[in-house]
């Protein structure tokens, strides 16, 4: 992970961790309900959505010299040959695909374009964060039917010093923030299946520190 997107998560959890962290060592943990499982939440988005930091193959049939392989940049936009500063961020491949059609219709009869993502980032308020007493504390990419076991697998999971049945989920439900008690030990040291559970875009995983 890059200096900047560092900071910026960091940036962006501060207060909501300080918030949480101080709930839990207030001893607030048993007012937590567990987190729900997928059936009871919404449901995934049918298509990915573009963010910054994504790599794009932009593919229009049979024009080689138009087909190339874009980063998305920090702005959400992408360029093109002839075309500057296509907004990217935001949209599913096929919403960008058209709207390069449409711009090409300019220069190319009946252009036909596929965008492919190669490289998965996603916008930023789509990702998982995960902070606090995880071996490897970043924001990673959400995918499909993602659990919290994917998530910790993918950060290194515990410390040493992880109180992991003590965190917690950070939620955005319709503009509402829930906080979900999750149990880590039993997951990943304990290897109770039960303790994983289902997330969505957005999610944040807050791990505290065993109190000694």
């Amino acid at each position: 992970m890059s200096n900047s997107a560092s900071r910026i998560v960091a940036w962006g959890s501060r207060l909501m961790v300080g918030i949480v962290m101080g709930l839990i060592l207030a001893g607030c943990m048993t007012s937590y309900p567990d987190a729900p499982q997928k059936s009871y939440m919404e449901e995934d988005k049918s298509e990915y959505l573009i963010g910054p930091g994504d790599n794009l193959q932009v593919f229009v049939w049979r024009n080689p010299d138009l087909t190339t392989s874009v980063p998305v940049r920090p702005d959400g936009r992408i360029s093109v040959p002839l075309i500057e500063n296509v907004v990217a961020a935001g949209k599913t491949p096929s919403m960008l695909g058209t709207e390069i059609e449409e711009i090409l219709k300019e220069y190319i009869q009946e252009p036909k374009v596929t965008i492919i993502v190669t490289g998965f980032v996603g916008p930023f308020a789509e990702q998982i964060r995960i902070v606090g007493e995880a071996t490897s504390p970043q924001a990673i990419s959400y995918r499909k039917d993602m659990t919290i076991l994917d998530a910790m697998i993918q950060v290194g999971g515990l410390t040493e010093f992880a109180s992991g049945n003590r965190a917690v989920i950070v939620r955005k439900v319709d503009g509402q923030e829930h906080i979900y008690r999750v149990r880590l030990n039993d997951l990943l040291r304990g290897g109770d299946v039960g303790a994983n559970v289902d997330l969505i875009p957005g999610d944040v995983i807050i791990i505290p520190e065993t109190r000694f």
